[in-house]
């Protein structure tokens, strides 16, 4: 990181057309700038540890860590901005408009990469968690099924642990025996930590025992809540007559929140629009030559709060695609089923089937985010016929604008189930954060430069 600074600063220095050398105010020494950047350097090293961003519970986990990487810089820059002002120091201004930015970046993207590499080492079952589920069958049960079901926790659950064995195996993991068996299994396993479900037959007293055993094999002791599909950021501890409550918080997308989100959308799209222009120019040409029809196609779709609106794509079929589509969800028994897809449409065109592909045809929904009848980022607008098929927790994702691009998008897109899609979208209503914004961004890029089967 500290290279990675001062490389900056020689670039800057260089596009300034003077060498940077002092920096000196008034009553105070003048010191190298190589030495104001190491001073920078180790701020902001001590910023990123106080905000725990290399806490080994959020280390290669979720948006948290991101979050913290990004909550430390700012603080670093105002702290660095504050010095500044009270002692009248002379520091050059594009030195901190572009060290802090370009810095984060390179903190981010390292971390990402190292996230990849632990990833890929998970996947070899290298540096995971190993971890036994002990408490109540169909509690346990779920806690198996939704941590197995889930990429790159980096827990590999060895077995459980209960009172009411029906048979050697629950979820695919082995039935290892009762509770009085836990410490048995924790040092025949080398178990790192132990994840309690939850079960009437264990006491106070004994979960407190079996705390205190667990704390002399040195092996963690995890409590899951009957919580799901809850973000860390929403979940407080609060410790209330020696009782560790549990405080969830309401998801909020309000007052500055919103605020905050609509200005990333409006300046977002506006630049991705300057920046892409090529690219919707080529797009539209290839449009128009591959086929008759209009270079556009506008499609009615449900938006926040049940408003309708006209949501602008590329046209990637032929021009009597809708008359088609309930003829054939008739024949492929589809009909009922919300997420209307074909398979191997046979309306889409042959430009088509490449800007879909690559997910070129949705760009010209950056005219829809402009305008504010969608963001970037949230739950995939759908049609009046789709969301007549909603329960009541599917209406929920009507809570904020449909998005461009969400976490159904980039975590399998048509392969998943209706099921799952409404719990992605569920998820990202439930816990919304600026940071989970500009994470599912970046896998939307990577999701849109390796399509993969999914994308069609």
């Amino acid at each position: 990181m500290l290279a990675a600074l001062l490389w900056i600063y020689v670039i800057v220095s260089r596009s300034l057309g003077a060498q940077l050398d002092m920096v000196a105010w008034p009553g105070g020494p003048a010191i190298s700038y190589w030495v104001a950047l190491v001073v920078t350097w180790l701020v902001w090293m001590i910023a990123l540890d106080a905000a725990d961003s290399r806490d080994e519970h959020v280390v290669g986990q979720g948006i948290t860590e991101y979050d913290r990487v990004f909550r430390a810089t700012l603080s670093s820059f105002a702290l660095l901005i504050v010095f500044a002002f009270f002692f009248r120091v002379d520091l050059a201004r594009t030195i901190l408009l572009v060290v802090f930015p370009a810095g984060l970046v390179l903190l981010v993207v390292s971390r990402w990469l190292w996230r990849q590499w632990l990833r890929k080492q998970q996947r070899a079952d290298r540096f995971v968690h190993r971890a036994v589920v002990i408490g109540e069958l169909r509690k346990s049960a779920h806690v198996i099924r939704t941590l197995n079901s889930t990429d790159d926790t980096g827990v590999k659950i060895l077995g459980l642990l209960t009172e009411q064995s029906q048979g050697d195996m629950v979820e695919g993991v082995p039935v290892l025996g009762k509770f009085r068996d836990l410490e048995r299994v924790v040092e025949q396993l080398q178990v790192d930590f132990v994840v309690l479900s939850g079960a009437d037959d264990i006491s106070p007293k004994v979960m407190r025992r079996i705390g205190w055993n667990m704390a002399s094999q040195d092996v963690d002791w995890i409590v899951a809540p009957s919580l799901t599909d809850v973000a860390g950021p929403r979940i407080h501890s609060r410790p209330m007559a020696g009782l560790p409550l549990v405080h969830v918080d309401y998801p909020r997308l309000d007052g500055a929140r919103r605020f905050l989100k609509r200005s990333f959308d409006i300046i977002g799209s506006g630049l991705l629009i300057l920046l892409l222009s090529p690219v919707l120019i080529g797009t539209a040409i290839a449009v128009k030559a591959s086929s008759p029809g209009p270079v556009f196609y506008k499609q009615v779709r449900v938006g926040r709060n049940s408003t309708h609106f006209g949501m602008l794509k590329f046209r990637s079929m032929v021009t009597d695609a809708d008359a088609q589509l309930a003829a054939l969800l008739e024949e492929q028994g589809r009909s009922d089923q919300p997420l209307f897809k074909v398979d191997n449409d046979p309306r889409i065109t042959q430009v088509g089937r490449f800007i879909r592909k690559y997910s070129l045809d949705e760009l010209p929904q950056l005219f829809n985010v402009l305008l504010g009848q969608m963001s970037l980022v949230g739950p995939r607008p759908q049609r009046d016929a789709e969301v007549a098929l909603y329960d009541d927790a599917a209406y929920r994702r009507l809570m904020v604008k449909p998005g461009m691009s969400g976490l159904w998008q980039v975590s399998g897109r048509s392969t998943l189930s209706w099921e799952d899609t409404i719990r992605l979208d569920l998820y990202y209503v439930e816990n919304w954060s600026f940071m989970q914004d500009i994470v599912i961004l970046f896998r939307t890029i990577k999701a849109v430069a390796a399509p993969g089967a999914s994308a069609h």
